[in-house]
């Protein structure tokens, strides 16, 4: 059985003030209604027929959803809003969605933008707060990026942070990044309850790359697969308009394959996908290149689609980036040069396309999916934030909003599952071999 996580949410105290909402507490009256603290929903739904269902076992996560009764007297708030880390589609949708709630919701006026991430508290930049209401942004949804500003690092000056935080009298703090931003979010929470201040410090999980622990997708995701279909289809087309056309495709992926399974099933155009997850060699009779030849002679043309922290070990990189990242090395880059080296030695004429799409994915405002999926995460973390929860994150598991402590999602990464569906469907999409490695 896998270890037991803890899915008690931490909360600044009880909830005695009536919600400004105006929907309803009665079931069966044919209006809206508030959310419990009583509902819940199953982490791990899966189970097989033989094996009896044990209560005891049943780990159950809290629902998202306003409550009837409130931490905070909404006229003595002030909320801020960080974003941090890259930049991902849908960043502005889930800051005006906060800020529209927030507004129109429970009647907070006094919300604030945290410029440039977590250097925004420190000092020693001197930047100034960014005012926000719903005039100011109502049009940001349409935009990429974000017009908060971001920036990597700075989380782990723990103190100064929450230094700035009294300072400047913040009651919530929602903190929009991936798992480095979210762990700075979880010590502000922990060094506010030290000091004895009353912050609700509420994660909204952001990264391109879906990784991060029980969530069931990542916003921006959809609209990131979405583009990098666009990337994968050029490269099919300039690999058939040659005799032995090869297109070349970097996605995004440090760590987990996610972007680039999907853009595979999605498109149906890729003949092999090469993920962190999962070894292959690059030369030997089942080796990449080997796969790659036969590929070229039998169909005359071959669609690759590398993530960005597939092959690693034929790469190197020293140091770590801002936000404590091991940088990576060129994947990409030494497939191209390998690929026309290894056609070259063997005298098979071919033209090899390379395509990297990276910035240009990660620039573009969310599609509708996504920013449906932006909007409501950006509710219910005011739902959250003003029923006093804390060091919470809000998420989507087994199809439900949920609020999670941000402990458990920063307890492991999600990776793609060499032995689940995904990359089965992967295999029997692109007719690539179940293993690139000699055994």
């Amino acid at each position: 059985m896998s270890k037991q996580l803890d899915f008690t949410l931490d909360t600044l105290g009880p909830c005695k003030i009536p919600s400004p909402m105006k929907i309803s507490s009665v079931v069966g009256d044919n209006m809206v209604d508030y959310t419990s603290d009583d509902q819940c929903v199953l982490y791990n739904i899966d189970t097989v027929f033989s094996q009896p269902v044990d209560g005891k076992t049943l780990q159950r996560i809290t629902v998202a959803g306003p409550r009837p009764k409130i931490y905070f007297n909404p006229s003595h708030v002030n909320a801020g809003i960080v974003t941090c880390g890259g930049i991902c589609p849908g960043l502005n949708t889930v800051i005006r969605s906060i800020v529209r709630c927030l507004w129109y919701s429970y009647g907070v006026k006094r919300i604030i933008g945290i410029p440039n991430g977590y250097p925004g508290f420190l000092p020693e930049y001197n930047y100034a707060p960014i005012p926000l209401n719903p005039d100011i942004v109502d049009n940001i949804h349409k935009m990429g990026g974000t017009v908060l500003g971001t920036a990597r690092g700075g989380g782990d000056r723990v103190e100064e942070i929450a230094d700035s935080i009294e300072r400047m009298n913040l009651n919530i703090l929602f903190c929009i990044g991936g798992d480095g931003t979210l762990r700075g979010a979880r010590d502000v929470s922990k060094e506010c309850e030290k000091r004895g201040l009353k912050v609700s410090v509420i994660g909204i999980p952001k990264t391109i790359d879906n990784d991060i622990n029980l969530l069931q997708r990542s916003f921006g995701f959809e609209t990131a697969v979405a583009k990098a279909c666009e990337a994968v289809s050029s490269a099919h087309v300039e690999a058939k308009s040659v005799h032995n056309g090869i297109g070349l495709v970097k996605l995004m992926g440090r760590h987990s394959g996610f972007i680039a399974c999907n853009a595979a099933i999605a498109s149906a155009e890729a003949n092999f996908v090469l993920i962190p997850e999962v070894k292959f060699d690059l030369n030997g009779e089942n080796g990449f290149l080997s796969h790659l030849e036969r590929r070229l002679v039998s169909r005359k043309h071959a669609v690759i689609i590398v993530a960005e922290g597939a092959g690693q070990d034929y790469v190197h990189a020293d140091g770590k980036d801002a936000s404590g990242n091991k940088k990576l090395g060129d994947i990409g880059a030494f497939l191209k040069e390998k690929i026309r080296q290894y056609f070259e030695e063997k005298k098979i004429p071919m033209t090899l396309k390379y395509i990297d799409p990276s910035y240009i994915i990660r620039t573009q405002p969310a599609d509708p999916n996504d920013s449906f999926y932006c909007s409501l995460l950006g509710a219910h973390a005011v739902h959250a934030a003003m029923a006093g929860k804390t060091n919470t994150l809000v998420s989507q598991l087994n199809d439900r909003y949920v609020y999670i402590p941000i402990d458990a999602a920063v307890s492991r990464r999600n990776y793609v599952n060499p032995e689940g569906h995904l990359w089965r469907d992967v295999l029997e999409t692109t007719q690539q071999p179940a293993s690139m490695t000699e055994r």
